[in-house]
């Protein structure tokens, strides 16, 4: 059924016509997907002066940035929901301003705890933005435009791993790390603006929620990405890590079976576990997976090797670079030779320069920036090739028109940073093998991605 929607200028469209979609909109939307991808990792760089000033050990300072993570990600399902209720651009509006608020929350916060709560409730916020704005990309743009769409959608990601660690830095080193957030502020507002004027209504639907689907799901979520998150972290106890991942996939299983018990699912489950969904899910993951690892390996090993921080940044700037340029350029060659080819052919440079770095860093052999610089850009066109096809097929996916199901893929997506940056700090105590065991992992994990991108029938969309 195709539903008539009110635009900006108080005319009526069909949900399915091609001419909604305007750069000016496409902006926008943008703007959100860099706002939440900066706050994830603006901390990253100025957090050991958050640590001097607060006095507070490394172990609790982890979560200013784990905090946000946590509820970010654990959240994106629920946010969904809310966004397929109350409507998108509303949400999408509140996440804006609530970003704003949380910003400047956090740039004023007087003690650690209250910097941590801050941060957390930017995760909440931040949730809303890639189910809200992948939704609404999937609505304004048809499918003969959606790819380029979404291809702009995975440049800003990646600019936004570029320029955060970079403009954390930055501002915390010239003038002190709470002016970190600041600059996230006008930004948020702008967003809120453009949207208001430029993004036609996307009016809520009367739904019915399935509390205890929803709270097992999100729970669940969050309790598992914290006990992979503090894994490697000496400051908590073992018995608090498995008991917070046993809870984590108790709940996940209570979630199951309500599902499939439920008149009016959460989450049909039985969407989630179609095929073409189940592809771009995992290609996600497995991407994020050797982002997340190669972002966290690559500096630590270098600064280990006496190179500086300035140096060992300027190096790892090519990998969300080649992103960011990458990603402008792959939703055109979809549109010529399909999703799965390109798919398929980025998860094969990606795992080839996981292999690369896993024979590169190693103590016994003298480093070469170039071959590094080169391994670096093979990672940046990988991801940049997943990225954007996997987010369009689950987009077409039948769970991909369901702010829920969008909610669930951004969750398995920003999972599989969690779960590589935990790896990271699991091989690293592997002794002088600890990089090869770190990136042939990494690799084996992306070959995975590209065997399960054949399972299931193929459609010609995705």
């Amino acid at each position: 059924m195709r539903s008539k929607l009110d635009s900006a200028d108080g005319t009526t469209h069909s949900a399915t016509d091609r001419g909604i979609g305007t750069s000016p909109a496409l902006a926008a939307l943008l703007i959100g997907t860099f706002v939440g991808t900066v706050s994830n990792n603006i901390v990253n760089v100025p957090l050991n002066a958050i640590l001097d000033e607060y006095d507070a050990s490394l172990g609790s300072g982890i979560f200013v940035v784990v905090g946000f993570l946590l509820t970010f990600a654990a959240a994106m399902p629920l946010a969904g929901w809310i966004g397929d209720r109350f409507g998108r651009r509303r949400v999408y509006c509140g996440a804006l301003l609530g970003s704003a608020v949380c910003s400047l929350g956090a740039a004023l916060a007087p003690t650690l705890p209250v910097l941590v709560a801050w941060r957390s409730l930017g995760g909440l916020a931040a949730a809303a933005f890639a189910p809200a704005v992948m939704g609404l990309i999937a609505w304004l743009f048809g499918p003969a435009r959606r790819a380029r769409a979404v291809g702009a959608w995975a440049a800003v990601n990646g600019l936004g791993q570029a320029v955060g660690p970079s403009m954390g830095g930055v501002i915390s080193d010239w003038w002190g790390w709470r002016w970190t957030f600041v600059p996230l502020i006008p930004i948020a507002i702008i967003g809120y603006l453009a949207t208001m004027k430029c993004v036609p209504k996307y009016p809520g639907r009367r739904m019915t929620l399935d509390g205890w689907s929803a709270a097992s799901l999100t729970g669940g979520a969050a309790l598992m990405i914290l006990s992979i998150t503090v894994i490697s972290e000496e400051g908590f106890p073992a018995w608090l890590k498995l008991i917070a991942l046993g809870l984590g996939l108790a709940l996940l299983v209570l979630f199951v079976r309500r599902t499939r018990r439920s008149a009016n699912p959460f989450v049909p489950i039985e969407l989630v576990l179609e095929t073409r969904f189940l592809r771009s899910a995992f290609a996600a993951f497995v991407q994020m997976f050797a982002l997340g690892s190669t972002l966290l390996a690559v500096p630590l090993y270098l600064t280990d090797a006496g190179s500086s921080t300035s140096q060992a940044g300027l190096l790892l700037f090519v990998l969300p670079v080649t992103m960011t340029f990458a990603a402008t350029v792959v939703g055109r060659i979809i549109d010529r030779v399909g999703p799965r080819i390109v798919m398929r052919a980025g998860l094969i440079m990606l795992a080839c320069s996981q292999i690369g770095l896993a024979a590169l860093l190693r103590p016994s052999l003298q480093l070469s920036p170039a071959v590094l610089v080169a391994i670096l850009v093979a990672a940046g066109l990988g991801i940049a090739m997943v990225q954007t096809p996997a987010a369009a097929g689950s987009t077409r996916s039948p769970a991909g028109a369901m702010g829920t199901g969008l909610g669930v893929f951004n969750l398995i997506r920003f999972g599989g940073t969690a779960v590589g940056a935990a790896w990271v700090g699991i091989a690293l105590h592997a002794g002088a093998a600890s990089y090869a065991l770190l990136f042939g992992v990494a690799a084996v994990m992306v070959s995975a991605g590209f065997g399960i991108s054949f399972a299931g029938r193929n459609p010609v969309d995705g």
